[in-house]
């Protein structure tokens, strides 16, 4: 048991827990506040944004009115969070939830008495546009409270009296032992009609049995099978059900550095985490979400190869201009908060590696075939035989100048290695000559330029001395076997230079010419990739260590943010951040599997050999 502050606003990062309903999402703290919370839509404008805030941008508080000590959990296998909380007079349990809508959207708490007598109290502070408006509150016929601003109303069902205090609605109550009270916040269109009462208990039984069918077909992972099944389900719950589209994130501008300028909108989809994210859904049995999320990215860059985006909005939007919020204060002062995200305007060579590496993975993995999709490859290679050897901004969206990062172009040579084996292992009719003929001058120009012999590594440029953790993917993606000497040579680098407390950086920003200032946390992913590496390398009892690590770092209630903070001793970044979610899966089940996603992956590739 915890005790729980509701005056610090807002929590720690991992101090947070989601809900969400597969088209948007909640985060709400140990203390029993909803911090973050975007309708109707992921990238949709906050309505409680305290967690970039203060109270006065939106927050929903259901706690109790005295101190209290607290513990939560998620139920076995799904996205229902029960926060338990006891005071000096009794105990409570706290029931967040989202059902899975069917039109309108809502946001469930359910208060049940388990011991004695508990004073409650519920703050609501509602602020359309991240904080900024204030709605109009009416009372209607029923009882239920109308908030509307512009095109957006919440309606609030409540049990218990409340009133307007302050540009807030309050509330205090008393919960007996055996006694549940529940309380909805439903989402509609101002202009649409309201959303009809729902039955909070008969929508609780329905929500469970909801994600217990789903996770149910997902695969064994051995004895990591329950932190699996908790990254798979907040995976399932970033994925926006009626586009297959999956986002990085469920929120934007929280730092990589606290109280730093890294603050990026990550509630969109990157395409460089698609083969991750296939193999993570294909591995687990969960064949459906791969197939949308295969079918989710052709739709999303069809159409012009030059205008191929390294990320898309949620349904696959192609506009997210990126502003800043200057009435926000910032996730503990970091500034600027950002909405939208430049980087999608980028050119960044390793997508293409990406795309042509997800379609072969999803082939092999026998995946209902998609003709479309081969013509839509050849397009894609042909525009990058035309622009690979271009500098670009790399894999970590530098904001500096423009580069010959190695990592682009090994992905540049997956693009065209991918493209050859689907052609040559599915009959697929391609210009395999001049294709392998490209091939083998991507290989030898990285080997040569992006390679250092004094210092034994691949770097992270051409000429450049620095290190980069995305360099640890190169024999997970074929590029050269895992024992070749050059491989080796890299990780060992990597271990001395930038590991920090066992975890790994993904490189000096202090020396990295992104154009930011200096400092941020471990990445998570990268620990991962290293974990994985050491499988490939048959050193198996460090990478178990390490990916155990890995697990407790996780918060309370199984979940990851993209960063941590060695020194802080805290999570960091966006959060939960799919891609360290997607990381855990797949070492997972590369420690758990003989032919695990590494050995996959890199052995649909052509064997450097065969490139020669």
């Amino acid at each position: 048991m915890r005790h729980c502050r509701l005056d610090r606003v807002p929590a720690r990062i991992e101090d947070y827990a989601l809900v969400g309903d597969c088209e948007t999402a909640a985060l709400v703290s140990r203390g029993g506040s909803v911090d973050w919370l975007c309708w109707p839509r992921f990238d949709s404008g906050a309505c409680c944004a305290a967690l970039l805030g203060g109270p006065e941008n939106g927050r929903w508080v259901v706690a109790p009115a005295s101190a209290a000590s607290s513990r939560r959990r998620y139920r076995r296998d799904t996205l229902i969070l029960e926060t338990e909380f006891e005071t000096e007079h009794g105990a409570v349990t706290l029931i967040d939830f989202m059902p899975m809508r069917a039109h309108d959207s809502h946001l469930v708490r359910m208060v049940l008495g388990r011991a004695g007598h508990v004073r409650m109290h519920t703050e609501l502070v509602l602020r359309f546009d991240y904080g900024l408006l204030v709605p109009w509150v009416t009372r209607l016929e029923d009882g239920r409270r109308s908030f509307v601003a512009g095109p957006d109303r919440v309606i609030l069902s409540s049990p218990v009296t409340l009133r307007g205090e302050g540009l807030k609605t309050v509330g205090e109550f008393e919960v007996g032992a055996g006694e549940t009270l529940s309380f909805v916040l439903s989402y509609c269109l101002s202009y649409a009609s309201l959303p009809a009462p729902i039955d909070a208990a008969a929508h609780l039984r329905a929500t469970q049995r909801v994600w217990h069918r789903w996770i149910s077909a997902s695969s064994d992972a051995g004895e990591y099978t329950e932190a699996v099944r908790r990254s798979l389900i907040t995976l399932k719950a970033l994925n926006h059900r009626p586009s297959g589209g999956i986002l990085a994130a469920a929120t934007t501008s929280l730092p990589e550095s606290l109280g730093g300028v890294r603050n990026w909108d990550y509630r969109y989809c990157w395409l460089r985490d698609a083969t991750f994210t296939l193999q993570a859904m294909m591995n687990s049995g969960l064949y459906c979400e791969a197939q949308d999320w295969r079918e989710w990215l052709l739709r999303a860059v069809a159409g012009d190869p030059a205008r191929m985006q390294i990320m898309y909005g949620v349904a696959g939007e192609r506009l997210l201009p990126e502003w800043e919020i200057p009435w926000l204060r910032g996730y503990e002062h970091s500034t600027p908060v950002r909405i939208g995200n430049a980087a999608s305007e980028q050119l960044q060579l390793d997508v293409y590696g990406e795309i042509m590496d997800v379609l072969h993975q999803g082939r092999h993995g026998k995946l209902a075939p998609d003709d479309a999709g081969w013509q839509l490859q050849l397009a894609l290679i042909e525009h990058l035989a035309q622009v690979w050897d271009q500098p670009d901004r790399g894999m970590w969206e530098v904001r500096g100048r423009s580069q010959h990062f190695t990592y682009s172009k090994v992905m540049a040579w997956v693009a065209f290695d991918r493209a050859i084996c689907s052609a040559e292992q599915f009959g697929l009719e391609a210009p395999l000559t001049r294709w392998r003929r490209l091939r083998r001058h991507i290989h030898a120009q990285v080997c040569a330029r992006g390679f250092d012999r004094k210092l034994g590594s691949f770097v992270r440029s051409y000429g450049s001395k620095q290190l980069d953790a995305s360099l640890l993917l190169l024999p997970l993606v074929g590029f050269l076997q895992p024992r070749d000497a050059r491989v080796r040579g890299t990780v060992e680098a990597i271990e001395r230079h930038l590991m920090q407390d066992g975890l790994v950086r993904r490189y000096d920003t202090s020396q990295s010419g992104d154009g930011l200032p200096p400092g941020e946390g471990a990445f998570l992913p990268c620990s991962f990739w290293l974990a994985d590496n050491w499988v490939l390398l048959e050193r198996r009892k460090e990478a178990r260590r390490l990916f155990e690590r890995l697990l407790t770092l996780r918060n309370d209630v199984g979940l990851l943010s993209e960063e941590y903070d060695p020194r802080a001793g805290r999570l960091v970044g966006n959060f939960p951040q799919s891609f360290s979610h997607i990381a855990l899966v797949n070492t997972a089940h590369n420690l758990t599997r003989h032919r695990g996603p590494a050995r996959q992956r890199s052995s649909g590739a052509a064997t450097p050999r065969s490139t020669a």
